[in-house]
């Protein structure tokens, strides 16, 4: 990669949470969250469940759209994300912050009206076992909102095809745990239970490099394929010059997914 290119992509990986809230606030990231909230179809009053909650992006909508007298519950396994997410929602009193993890939810059973996840079972070790636990904290007619991308739609334009395959592959079987599980969502849903009456395809497409470098680590996620064996020295500095300097494309399919308890 020349210096040129450099200038380009970011080279430093950004911190977890900061990676979250500018995703949220990428043209990418509202639309498809925006779907998300409305098919939740909140209403005052409601208990809704943020699973996977991160550093609190969604956790103020959420409850604005529950008020007066709902309950909003972000629930993360990480302490500094939920230190972030009090900050984030300190002036909403209705929202409460929980240590746990989506295998064993810290909630009783039937306790929420709505539940909504986002781009977290993509990591998590059994996402059939959390859809099993937010069938168990739902009220009967509850609600579950699923976002989740399909690794394999990833598609970015290369005049040597077999780069994008290669490069996309790496992401597929060594980067993210369940790279697939846009299109199961709605099987495993079934099978924990639930009724699934909507998939919501959000297919995004990037036309600035640099915007699609802020959601996609180019250059980093380049240099992990090399170390994989996914792609030569020579194929990464190909490749990256290529995204850097000619006219760029790249898209992805996400997948909203309704499932009713």
């Amino acid at each position: 990669m020349t210096s040129a290119d450099a200038s380009v992509f970011e080279t430093t990986r950004p911190a977890s949470a900061d990676y979250l809230i500018r995703l949220a606030a990428s043209d990418a990231g509202r639309d498809y969250k925006g779907r998300m909230l409305d098919a939740l179809d909140l209403r005052a009053g409601l208990a809704v469940l943020d699973a996977g909650c991160g550093p609190g992006a969604d956790l103020p909508a959420l409850a604005e759209a529950v008020v007066p007298g709902g309950t909003v519950i972000g629930v993360d396994r990480d302490q500094e994300m939920l230190d972030a997410a009090a900050a984030r929602t300190a002036a909403h009193p209705g929202v409460e912050l929980r240590r746990g993890d989506v295998h064993t939810l810290p909630l009783d059973d039937a306790a929420v009206d709505r539940a909504r996840t986002d781009r977290v079972l993509q990591w998590v070790d059994d996402p059939a076992r959390a859809l099993a636990e937010f069938h168990r904290v739902l009220r009967p007619g509850g609600r579950l909102v699923m976002g989740e991308p399909d690794w394999d739609t990833f598609a970015v334009d290369h005049p040597h095809p077999a780069l994008s395959r290669a490069y996309t592959r790496h992401i597929t079987e060594r980067v993210i745990h369940n790279a697939a599980i846009g299109r199961q969502l709605a099987r495993l849903a079934t099978d924990a239970g639930f009724r699934v009456p909507e998939v919501i395809p959000v297919t995004q497409v990037f036309r600035d490099v640099r915007a699609a470098d802020r959601v996609f680590g180019f250059e980093r996620t380049t240099r992990r394929a090399v170390e994989a064996g996914y792609l030569s020295e020579y194929q990464a500095a190909v490749w990256l010059h290529h995204l850097a300097h000619r006219p760029f494309f790249a898209s992805a399919t996400l997948y909203v997914v309704v499932a009713e308890a």
